[in-house]
Protein backbone atom coordinates (compact mmCIF):
# COMPACT_ATOMS: atom_id res chain seq x y z
CA UNK A 1 0.00 0.00 0.00
CA UNK A 2 2.63 2.50 0.86
CA UNK A 3 4.24 1.51 -2.28
CA UNK A 4 0.95 2.28 -3.99
CA UNK A 5 1.25 5.81 -2.57
CA UNK A 6 4.41 6.46 -3.21
CA UNK A 7 4.19 5.61 -7.18
CA UNK A 8 0.48 7.60 -7.56
CA UNK A 9 2.69 11.06 -5.64
CA UNK A 10 5.36 10.64 -8.15
CA UNK A 11 2.59 10.79 -11.08
CA UNK A 12 0.92 13.36 -9.65
CA UNK A 13 4.13 15.50 -9.40
CA UNK A 14 5.55 14.48 -12.75
CA UNK A 15 2.81 15.91 -14.76
CA UNK A 16 3.44 19.89 -13.48
CA UNK A 17 7.12 18.97 -13.63
CA UNK A 18 6.66 18.60 -17.14
CA UNK A 19 5.19 21.46 -17.80
CA UNK A 20 7.18 23.56 -16.08
CA UNK A 21 10.35 21.90 -18.02
CA UNK A 22 9.19 22.63 -21.26
CA UNK A 23 8.33 26.25 -20.39
CA UNK A 24 11.86 26.66 -18.96
CA UNK A 25 12.85 25.35 -22.70
CA UNK A 26 10.89 27.68 -24.37
CA UNK A 27 9.07 30.23 -22.61
CA UNK A 28 5.55 29.23 -23.99
CA UNK A 29 3.12 27.97 -21.36
CA UNK A 30 0.01 25.28 -21.22
CA UNK A 31 2.13 22.85 -23.90
CA UNK A 32 2.19 19.25 -23.08
CA UNK A 33 4.59 16.89 -24.98
CA UNK A 34 2.92 15.06 -28.64
CA UNK A 35 6.35 13.64 -30.10
CA UNK A 36 10.18 14.48 -28.35
CA UNK A 37 11.15 10.72 -30.24
CA UNK A 38 12.42 11.63 -33.65
CA UNK A 39 15.18 10.71 -35.91
CA UNK A 40 16.13 14.56 -35.96
CA UNK A 41 15.54 14.99 -32.52
CA UNK A 42 13.23 17.72 -33.30
CA UNK A 43 10.54 18.07 -30.26
CA UNK A 44 7.35 18.05 -30.86
CA UNK A 45 4.64 19.86 -28.55
CA UNK A 46 1.00 21.23 -28.81
CA UNK A 47 -1.21 23.35 -26.49
CA UNK A 48 -2.92 21.98 -24.46
CA UNK A 49 -4.23 25.36 -23.24
CA UNK A 50 -4.88 29.08 -24.89
CA UNK A 51 -1.16 31.08 -24.36
CA UNK A 52 -0.61 34.27 -24.68
CA UNK A 53 3.36 35.97 -25.54
CA UNK A 54 5.13 38.54 -25.10
CA UNK A 55 5.62 41.95 -23.19
CA UNK A 56 1.96 43.07 -24.16
CA UNK A 57 0.71 39.32 -24.29
CA UNK A 58 0.00 40.27 -28.11
CA UNK A 59 0.42 36.88 -29.54
CA UNK A 60 -1.86 34.74 -29.00
CA UNK A 61 -2.50 30.82 -29.86
CA UNK A 62 -5.80 28.52 -29.57
CA UNK A 63 -5.76 24.70 -28.37
CA UNK A 64 -6.98 22.74 -31.25
CA UNK A 65 -8.61 18.87 -30.96
CA UNK A 66 -6.75 15.55 -30.97
CA UNK A 67 -7.56 14.77 -34.44
CA UNK A 68 -6.38 18.28 -35.62
CA UNK A 69 -2.78 17.43 -33.68
CA UNK A 70 -2.55 14.33 -35.00
CA UNK A 71 -2.93 14.85 -38.78
CA UNK A 72 -0.68 18.07 -38.92
CA UNK A 73 1.74 16.71 -36.92
CA UNK A 74 1.94 13.68 -40.01
CA UNK A 75 2.53 16.67 -42.33
CA UNK A 76 4.36 19.11 -40.75
CA UNK A 77 6.94 15.93 -39.14
CA UNK A 78 6.94 14.86 -43.30
CA UNK A 79 7.96 17.90 -44.37
CA UNK A 80 10.80 18.90 -41.65
CA UNK A 81 12.52 15.32 -41.97
CA UNK A 82 13.36 16.76 -44.99
CA UNK A 83 16.16 17.95 -42.61
CA UNK A 84 18.87 16.29 -40.91
CA UNK A 85 19.80 16.88 -37.07
CA UNK A 86 23.14 18.50 -38.02
CA UNK A 87 21.51 21.12 -39.91
CA UNK A 88 18.53 21.91 -37.96
CA UNK A 89 21.35 22.53 -34.82
CA UNK A 90 23.35 24.71 -37.58
CA UNK A 91 20.58 26.81 -37.82
CA UNK A 92 19.33 26.43 -34.32
CA UNK A 93 15.69 24.91 -34.73
CA UNK A 94 15.22 22.48 -31.92
CA UNK A 95 10.98 22.49 -31.11
CA UNK A 96 8.11 22.78 -32.78
CA UNK A 97 4.96 24.07 -31.58
CA UNK A 98 0.97 23.26 -32.08
CA UNK A 99 -1.27 25.44 -31.89
CA UNK A 100 -4.12 27.21 -33.29
CA UNK A 101 -5.40 30.63 -34.93
CA UNK A 102 -1.96 32.05 -34.38
CA UNK A 103 -1.78 35.81 -34.06
CA UNK A 104 0.51 38.63 -33.90
CA UNK A 105 -1.51 42.13 -32.60
CA UNK A 106 -4.71 40.92 -33.96
CA UNK A 107 -2.86 39.86 -37.52
CA UNK A 108 -2.71 36.15 -38.25
CA UNK A 109 0.36 34.27 -38.89
CA UNK A 110 0.90 30.74 -40.19
CA UNK A 111 3.93 30.69 -37.82
CA UNK A 112 6.07 32.62 -35.45
CA UNK A 113 9.99 31.57 -35.59
CA UNK A 114 12.10 32.38 -32.68
CA UNK A 115 15.92 31.15 -33.63
CA UNK A 116 16.82 32.14 -29.51
CA UNK A 117 14.98 30.14 -28.17
CA UNK A 118 14.97 27.43 -30.48
CA UNK A 119 11.55 27.27 -31.64
CA UNK A 120 9.09 27.45 -34.22
CA UNK A 121 5.43 28.02 -33.38
CA UNK A 122 2.74 26.57 -36.29
CA UNK A 123 -0.52 27.48 -36.71
CA UNK A 124 -2.44 23.86 -37.60
CA UNK A 125 -5.75 25.47 -38.72
CA UNK A 126 -3.43 27.82 -41.18
CA UNK A 127 -5.06 27.13 -45.43
CA UNK A 128 -4.71 23.89 -46.08
CA UNK A 129 -3.77 24.95 -49.39
CA UNK A 130 -0.62 26.27 -48.29
CA UNK A 131 0.47 24.22 -45.00
CA UNK A 132 2.74 22.22 -46.07
CA UNK A 133 4.67 24.82 -48.20
CA UNK A 134 4.47 27.48 -45.55
CA UNK A 135 6.55 25.22 -43.18
CA UNK A 136 9.37 25.48 -45.24
CA UNK A 137 8.81 29.59 -45.39
CA UNK A 138 8.65 29.95 -41.62
CA UNK A 139 12.03 27.64 -41.04
CA UNK A 140 14.00 30.18 -43.50
CA UNK A 141 12.63 32.91 -41.00
CA UNK A 142 14.85 30.58 -38.61
CA UNK A 143 17.67 30.03 -40.79
CA UNK A 144 17.56 34.05 -42.24
CA UNK A 145 17.34 35.36 -38.82
CA UNK A 146 20.31 32.56 -37.58
CA UNK A 147 22.53 33.49 -40.55
CA UNK A 148 21.35 37.10 -40.93
CA UNK A 149 25.25 38.05 -42.33
CA UNK A 150 24.67 36.11 -45.62
CA UNK A 151 21.65 37.41 -46.77
CA UNK A 152 22.47 40.21 -47.77
CA UNK A 153 19.67 42.40 -48.57
CA UNK A 154 21.03 45.07 -51.10
CA UNK A 155 23.01 42.19 -53.16
CA UNK A 156 18.97 40.93 -53.20
CA UNK A 157 17.55 43.75 -54.23
CA UNK A 158 19.90 43.75 -57.62
CA UNK A 159 18.24 40.19 -58.95
CA UNK A 160 14.89 42.36 -59.06
CA UNK A 161 13.21 44.12 -62.19
CA UNK A 162 14.64 47.52 -62.29
CA UNK A 163 12.49 50.16 -60.04
CA UNK A 164 10.86 47.43 -58.82
CA UNK A 165 10.66 48.23 -54.51
CA UNK A 166 9.23 46.55 -51.44
CA UNK A 167 7.13 47.57 -49.15
CA UNK A 168 8.40 48.82 -45.44
CA UNK A 169 7.27 45.58 -43.85
CA UNK A 170 5.13 42.72 -44.26
CA UNK A 171 2.31 44.31 -42.62
CA UNK A 172 2.30 47.29 -44.17
CA UNK A 173 1.65 45.90 -47.47
CA UNK A 174 -2.30 44.57 -49.14
CA UNK A 175 0.23 42.12 -50.91
CA UNK A 176 -0.61 39.32 -48.85
CA UNK A 177 -1.64 36.54 -51.37
CA UNK A 178 0.27 32.95 -51.50
CA UNK A 179 -1.11 31.45 -54.64
CA UNK A 180 2.08 30.75 -57.05
CA UNK A 181 1.15 32.39 -59.99
CA UNK A 182 1.56 30.99 -63.18
CA UNK A 183 3.72 33.28 -65.19
CA UNK A 184 6.02 34.30 -62.53
CA UNK A 185 8.19 37.88 -63.91
CA UNK A 186 10.62 37.74 -61.28
CA UNK A 187 8.25 36.37 -58.31
CA UNK A 188 6.59 33.44 -57.04
CA UNK A 189 3.69 34.99 -54.92
CA UNK A 190 1.74 38.22 -54.53
CA UNK A 191 3.65 37.87 -50.71
CA UNK A 192 6.75 37.41 -52.50
CA UNK A 193 6.48 41.57 -53.32
CA UNK A 194 6.22 42.67 -49.94
CA UNK A 195 9.42 42.48 -48.68
CA UNK A 196 13.25 41.64 -49.28
CA UNK A 197 12.90 38.51 -46.59
CA UNK A 198 9.66 37.56 -47.29
CA UNK A 199 10.27 36.88 -51.23
CA UNK A 200 13.51 34.89 -49.88
CA UNK A 201 11.60 32.85 -47.67
CA UNK A 202 8.54 32.22 -50.78
CA UNK A 203 11.61 31.13 -53.18
CA UNK A 204 13.56 28.86 -50.38
CA UNK A 205 9.86 27.38 -49.75
CA UNK A 206 8.75 26.53 -53.57
CA UNK A 207 12.69 25.54 -53.79
CA UNK A 208 12.04 22.62 -51.18
CA UNK A 209 8.53 22.09 -51.66
CA UNK A 210 8.13 21.96 -56.11
CA UNK A 211 9.53 18.85 -57.61
CA UNK A 212 12.65 18.81 -59.68
CA UNK A 213 10.99 19.26 -62.84
CA UNK A 214 8.47 21.62 -62.00
CA UNK A 215 11.53 23.53 -60.50
CA UNK A 216 13.56 23.49 -63.78
CA UNK A 217 10.61 24.55 -65.58
CA UNK A 218 10.47 27.69 -63.72
CA UNK A 219 14.01 28.26 -63.54
CA UNK A 220 14.13 27.76 -67.78
CA UNK A 221 11.47 30.29 -68.31
CA UNK A 222 12.35 32.89 -65.41
CA UNK A 223 15.98 34.39 -65.84
CA UNK A 224 15.35 36.57 -62.66
CA UNK A 225 13.50 33.60 -60.75
CA UNK A 226 16.68 31.20 -61.47
CA UNK A 227 19.48 33.96 -60.03
CA UNK A 228 17.29 33.94 -56.69
CA UNK A 229 17.02 30.00 -56.46
CA UNK A 230 20.85 30.04 -56.88
CA UNK A 231 21.43 33.13 -54.70
CA UNK A 232 19.14 30.86 -52.03
CA UNK A 233 20.57 27.48 -52.72
CA UNK A 234 24.25 29.63 -52.88
CA UNK A 235 23.30 29.97 -48.91
CA UNK A 236 22.65 27.41 -48.30
CA UNK A 237 25.15 25.40 -49.09
CA UNK A 238 27.53 27.81 -47.21
CA UNK A 239 25.26 26.68 -44.07
CA UNK A 240 25.38 23.46 -44.63
CA UNK A 241 29.25 22.91 -45.11
CA UNK A 242 30.29 24.96 -41.97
Amino acid sequence: MRLFRVILLFFILATPLNANTIYNLIKIPNLEIYEINTKNKLKYFYASKSFRLGVQKNIVCLNSDKETYDDKFKKISHNLNKYSRKFLKKINLKYIVMCENLSISGINTAGMPDNVMKTLVLDVMFDEKYFERVIHHEVFHIIYDQHIELFNKTDWNQLNPINFEYAPCSTCTEKLGLETYKETNGFFTEYSKSTASEDMAEVYSHLIYLSPLELKKIRSLDVILDKKISFIENKIKIIDNQ
